[in-house]
């Protein structure tokens, strides 16, 4: 039966909750609230709370739901339905003090519909796009029962060999710091106690991505000026959004685990930032301070990570086994384990639980017959978004958009692959409600054209990768060869490809390449991909390539080779239709790069806001005793904000509203922006500035400010772009965030590199 709680009123004994067991403050006033519970709980039972359980962990579910009715759990993640949910609320009921559970899971980019992965989303440069992806996650989750998401991810990634680049969005502090605003936003609403919507973790607090190597999991070993220039402005963002948790990372801060960092935990995010929030361990990693050297034992890790901050453990028994003796023993005092209590009670009330424990589980007869059913997807925001997401990287002689009544030629590893659609951390959606691109195409082909299929090669060939792949998720296998021989698959799909007048070929990543512990040496595509479009080529016939991939890879042969390149990610439940929508010219590509593409892995890392040097290399002039690779170009394959379209803008010269800028006003940065193209078609106009003397050595150019417009064939607009003192702040030596007098830079562009330049001073 479900039980409901009133709000705003003193609790009588009489009351269903447990918190009323005793005469106790009103609901409304939150920290009276819990401080009133607190006062009433356990040693075990704060304790309990603490532990964030995996369900498909080796705990049987009769003996969670034993464990959470004794009040030894606080919340669980990876069950993802009413009816898995509902039993541990019920047992929560039958505890003492009936403390309500949360339940937790990683939606990332999508829940039942799956949307683009997180680096296609920051593609469009569309915040609206982005939000509607985070806020149809949130009512489908939601709707699932569930109360957090692990996510936004907002580590800043340079290195492309890092798997998990394909889960955030980029490279750029600007523009993942508007993302993270856009996502935590549209997780949470108004509210997250209000139904529909759900709490937000951002992570991974803090600078996962600039793991040594692009290695997963490694080190991190980074100055003060980078992490607060470059690094941790989006977490920071995400939690002035109003972020109810965050998720702490893996790595370690400068020889310290992030789990056991004091100062990232404690003076940072809660002192200087002013977090109110529960910080969540990542996956076991109080366990894991013991293999980064900084605990001799479990009773030494879990100390060091309550009294660095971490509130719940996630998924081991560090907690639960060590809490109660260390406080008993006075080797961990009391305050903090109240801290942690305070925090992870304080969410609970914030997801409106303590008011309604079954405020997302709902009734047991409202429970969804089917809950894969069609009517639960929301497939036209999939489709709006994916189309939103993809970027046209080349287009010789007007390749694209195909002709629908063409000869087509589709082939490819990729082509009708539904499971590698979805990307990494699809979470509950389904491989089968996906549409490939080949379902797409079909959908859309006129008559009297026709569509040909041939696979044409694997993803690999390689059996070590293919094992490697599949071992984590046997149940759902990543990468599914083709027995045929690898020469029986390739001719067949040149026979395929002399028939028609155009070769679409879908090549890249298997999802699974492009993932959590999917590091990267190379960054090529696999030999067998490469062979095929040597051989497509080989034809004759205009060939696209529709590129499929959770990172930048190194395609400059590729390139070369093909007459148009589509960079469409792994697109979502809708792919194939938006991939359609975009090859027959249904939609205009309007998407730009959030991240460079290198020429090569040795150009890692390549990110377009590098610091100025002594010895720049300068195209076109002689590079000798210059800071550049002799052995090949130095300039990055496609640059950060690059993306055609099928139609073409100009871009005038930039004009200042003034030559100056005083401390505490504006002035405002002018272009007119004309389509001088034949089709209506959206563009990203970007506003780079460049600080051109200062106390340290800065960046290049930075990403400042950007605004998506759409224009009719001849239309032109004056776009205009505020810059305050604000926009010209950095963390100095001394870390103070301020800015400098002096002469700074103006650059707007269509990308980082195709820029016109004015100047301005700063008294």
């Amino acid at each position: 039966m479900r039980k409901m709680c009133l709000l705003g009123i003193a609790i009588s004994l009489a009351s269903s909750c447990a918190w009323a067991q005793t005469p106790s403050v009103a609901l409304e006033h939150k920290a009276a609230f819990i401080t009133d519970l607190m006062n009433r709980m356990t040693l075990d039972e704060k304790v309990g709370q603490l532990r964030l359980i995996s369900i498909a962990s080796d705990m049987p579910r009769e003996l969670i739901r034993t464990e959470i009715a004794a009040g030894r759990i606080g919340g669980t993640f990876n069950s993802v339905t009413r009816p898995e949910n509902r039993p541990m609320q019920d047992a929560a009921m039958r505890s003492r003090l009936k403390i309500p559970m949360f339940f937790a899971y990683d939606v990332i980019h999508g829940h039942r519909t799956i949307f683009p992965i997180s680096l296609a989303l920051a593609s469009s440069w569309d915040m609206e796009a982005i939000a509607l992806s985070g806020r149809v996650s949130a009512k489908e989750a939601s709707a699932d029962s569930l109360d957090l998401t692990f996510a936004p991810m907002v580590d800043i990634a340079r290195d492309p060999r890092w798997g998990r680049t394909s889960e955030g969005f980029g490279e750029d502090t600007y523009l993942v710091s508007r993302i993270a605003k856009v996502m935590v936003q549209a997780y949470q609403g108004v509210s997250p106690a209000l139904p529909g919507n759900i709490m937000a973790s951002v992570k991974h607090f803090a600078l996962y991505g600039a793991v040594e190597g692009g290695r997963d999991y490694n080190i991190v070993d980074m100055s003060p000026t980078r992490m607060f220039q470059d690094y941790l402005p989006p977490y920071h963002a995400a939690i002035d959004a109003g972020a109810g948790s965050v998720m702490v990372a893996l790595n370690s801060i400068n020889g310290v685990p992030a789990t056991s960092n004091t100062w990232l935990m404690q003076d940072l995010l809660r002192k200087q930032w002013g977090f109110k929030g529960v910080a969540v361990s990542d996956h076991g990693a109080i366990l894991e301070l013991i293999k980064h050297g900084v605990a001799k034992d479990e009773r030494e890790a879990a100390t060091l990570a309550i009294k660095a901050g971490v509130d719940m453990s996630m998924n081991d028994l560090v907690y639960g086994k060590e809490l109660p003796g260390l406080i008993r023993s006075g080797k961990v005092p009391q305050s903090d384990l109240d801290n942690a209590v305070r925090e992870v009670l304080g969410a609970k009330y914030d997801m409106g639980l303590f008011k309604d424990p079954y405020l997302r589980i709902g009734n047991a007869e409202d429970d969804p017959a089917d809950i894969n059913a069609e009517s639960r997807l929301h497939r036209a925001e999939a489709r709006e978004v994916a189309r939103k997401s993809q970027v046209l990287l080349k287009n010789e002689s007007r390749t694209l958009p195909l002709n629908k009544r063409a000869n087509i030629a589709l082939i490819g590893p990729l082509a009708d692959s539904k499971i590698d659609m979805l990307g990494s951390w699809s979470g509950a959606g389904v491989p089968a409600q996906s549409v490939t691109v080949l379902e797409g195409l079909r959908a859309a082909v006129g008559k009297p054209g026709t569509l040909t299929y041939a696979r044409g090669a694997n993803v690999t060939d390689d059996q070590a990768v293919v094992d490697y792949l599949n071992y984590s998720n046997p149940n759902m296998l990543d990468l599914t060869n083709d027995p045929r021989p690898a020469q029986a698959m390739l001719d067949e799909a040149v026979k395929v490809a002399q028939q028609a007048d155009v070769i679409v070929a879908v090549v890249g990543e298997a999802r699974g390449m492009s993932h959590e512990a999917a590091s990267r040496t190379d960054l090529d595509l696999p030999a067998t991909q490469r062979a095929l479009i040597s051989a497509l080529k080989a034809t004759g016939k205009p060939l696209v390539l529709v590129l499929m991939n959770g990172r930048p890879l190194s395609i400059g042969d590729q390139v070369q080779q093909a007459d148009a390149v589509l960079e469409t990610w792994y697109s979502g439940t809708e792919g194939g239709n938006a991939i359609a929508d975009v090859l027959f010219g249904d939609y205009n590509p309007s998407g730009k790069l959030p991240i460079t593409f290198p020429r090569s892995v040795g150009q890692i890392p390549s990110y377009y806001s590098h610091l100025r040097i002594g010895r720049p290399f300068t195209p076109g002039k002689p590079g000798n005793y210059t800071s550049q690779y002799f052995d090949a170009p130095n300039t990055p394959l496609y640059p950060f904000g690059y993306g055609l379209s099928y139609t073409d803008f100009s871009v005038s010269a930039p004009q200042l509203s003034a030559n100056t800028l005083k401390p505490g006003s504006a002035l405002t940065a002018s272009v007119t922006v004309k389509n001088t193209g034949q089709r209506a078609g959206e563009t990203v106009v970007q506003l780079y500035i460049q600080d051109v003397s200062a106390s340290m050595s800065r960046p290049v150019k930075e990403l400042k400010n950007f605004q998506k417009l759409m224009l009719q064939p001849g239309e032109e607009k004056v776009v205009q772009f505020s810059i305050d003192e604000d926009a010209l702040k950095f963390y100095n030596t001394q870390l103070q965030y301020a800015a400098e007098p002096g002469e700074f830079n103006v650059q707007i562009g269509l990308d980082s590199q195709n820029v016109q330049q004015t100047s301005f001073q700063l008294l």
